[in-house]
């Protein structure tokens, strides 16, 4: 069967979790169609992620799910460290206003997620989901189309897509399709995941313990108004459920108690060698695991979805540069390992061994959180910038390259609304002052509108965050990353900066990339 003669889409997706389902929404805002390759007909019932940070609740928000989310989500107050007998060695406290505009930490059911995230798809007539298959192969590789080949009850059957994402998590047959090897950061431990719903009086605070004690290190959290979760490492006695939660309820309680999952999981710290091989992409587990200590996991995956379907949809629409693809791997990739490291390090902190150097670790540990400011400032962000490269243009004078724009309430059109629904999907450029003529022509050459910080209405956020940076004006990606600045000496963009070249298009801007929000654009910057 030749490729005219197959089914031809623009990218099919293998998966149909978070990441994969986000990743359709977010191409389908951008007029992009998809399939999506599910193995389960529904969602999977049972309790995964519980945790997510107020990034993911923006790029939930960029698929059209945020006040969904919001909805089903609960703020949490961050996370505690305590020693074997739960008294507190240290804080880190997480705020309800985070610098993306939402609680810094939210904990949620991922089944009630995912249903969120299968009602908008379904309403969304550029996606296809297709339940109940079975990938069976993946390329080979070539400079064309991919061939994906799957099995459902009715026999065979393949499609052709301009790019295939592989969001088919642990087990990832995209990844061994491409050949793409795990990098292991040597961490591997069995843990037992128990999820309990009851209404009884579990003494618990609004956010994460972890319980730093060498002979059974844990994680304790509340999840929803009477779900709990709790995470023990697994030694070598066989406790029961009711006696490994004894310490969190009141003795010989005998009142409501469902285990709603009791499972054994090893947790890995583990990244994918190569994340692309020609126009199929590795997101989320697929390409990195991490270990749950500090809630990251789903997270990464998110991030994944947003930085590559933006640049999918440029080069499938637009005739933007195809290198402008690598550059999804290559701001991921360092991304994603500082993450897993940073959760390999909390739980280095929790278990830390039986020796007597453990012992000190934990001692030094306890005397370091004492440090004054120090617990804020590590609690305030656990996603670092990306690093310098052709779409992050950093320097001594450019601190603002590679973070996220801050996203506050903004009055445009008579409305009050946050910021990302006012610039909407495209790239957008920020001003603290009367731009220069480089400036206008590069944002006329994107398609986007010059927008004045004075003229959003803000509550000073915006002007506070560009005279910290030292910035005149900023130049955003569609992902809200900084890509590059205007230094406050009046300097102006430079054309020969490596994304001019990247992002030179073929075609004109896709109109399905001037949203609604166009029109408070220009009620703004009237």
């Amino acid at each position: 069967m030749t490729v005219d003669e197959a089914v031809r889409v623009p990218v099919v997706i293998v998966g149909a979790g978070p990441v994969g389902v986000t990743a359709a929404l977010l191409l389908a805002r951008r007029g992009v169609r998809s399939v999506v390759l599910a193995r389960h007909r529904d969602i999977y019932p049972l309790p995964r992620a519980v945790a997510g940070d107020d990034e993911i609740h923006r790029i939930l928000q960029a698929a059209g799910v945020g006040e969904e989310f919001a909805a089903i989500a609960r703020p949490a107050k961050g996370l505690r460290l305590l020693d074997a007998r739960h008294r507190v060695m240290a804080e880190f406290r997480r705020t309800e206003h985070g610098h993306h505009g939402y609680p810094q930490t939210s904990m949620f059911d991922q089944p009630e997620l995912e249903r969120v995230l299968r009602d908008a798809l379904a309403r969304r007539p550029e996606c296809a989901l297709r339940g109940g298959v079975e990938v069976t192969g993946v390329g080979p590789d070539s400079t064309g189309p991919v061939r994906v080949t799957y099995r459902d009850a009715t026999g065979d059957h393949e499609l052709w897509a301009d790019a295939v994402l592989g969001c088919d998590g642990a087990g990832s047959l995209t990844r061994e399709a491409i050949g793409g090897v795990w990098e292991d950061l040597r961490f591997e431990e069995r843990w037992k995941v128990i999820d309990v719903d009851t209404t009884g009086p579990v003494r618990c605070w609004e956010g994460v313990d972890q319980i730093c004690d060498p002979a059974r290190p844990a994680t304790f959290m509340r999840v929803s108004e009477n779900r709990y979760r709790w995470e023990f490492r697994l030694g070598e006695g066989q406790e029961t459920v009711r006696e490994l939660v004894a310490p969190w309820l009141p003795p010989s309680y005998d009142g409501d108690f469902e285990v709603v999952r009791e499972t054994q999981y090893t947790f890995r710290a583990r990244v994918a060698r190569r994340w692309r091989s020609g126009q199929v992409f590795l997101l989320g587990d697929a390409a990195h695991l991490t270990p749950p200590f500090i809630g990251q996991g789903l997270c990464s995956g998110l991030r994944d979805a947003y930085n590559l379907t933006w640049k999918l949809a440029r080069v499938l629409q637009q005739g933007g540069d195809e290198r402008l693809l690598d550059t999804y791997e290559s701001e991921r990739k360092p991304h994603a390992r500082h993450v897993v490291r940073l959760a390999v390090a909390m739980g280095w902190a929790m278990t830390g061994g039986q020796d007597g150097a453990a012992a000190i670790r934990r001692r030094a540990l306890a005397a370091a959180c004492r440090i004054p400011g120090l617990t804020e400032r590590a609690g305030r962000d656990l996603s670092p910038p990306l690093t310098a490269g052709p779409l992050v243009r950093r320097g001594v004078r450019r601190r603002l390259a590679g973070t996220h724009c801050p996203q506050p309430w903004v009055s445009a059109g008579g409305r009050h609304t946050r910021l990302d629904e006012v610039l909407g999907d495209s790239f957008a450029v920020l001003t603290a002052t009367e731009p220069g003529p480089s400036l206008t022509a590069l944002a006329h050459s994107l398609g986007v509108h010059t927008v004045p910080v004075t003229d959003l209405g803000d509550d000073g956020t915006l002007a506070a965050w560009m005279r910290a940076g030292h910035a005149d004006a900023v130049l955003l990606r569609p992902d809200r990353v900084v890509m590059d600045i205007v230094p406050a000496d009046g300097r102006d963009f430079t054309s020969t900066a490596a994304w001019a070249t990247l992002l030179h298009t073929t075609r004109s801007p896709d109109p399905s990339e001037r949203t609604a929000a166009k029109s408070l654009l220009r009620s703004t910057t009237r």
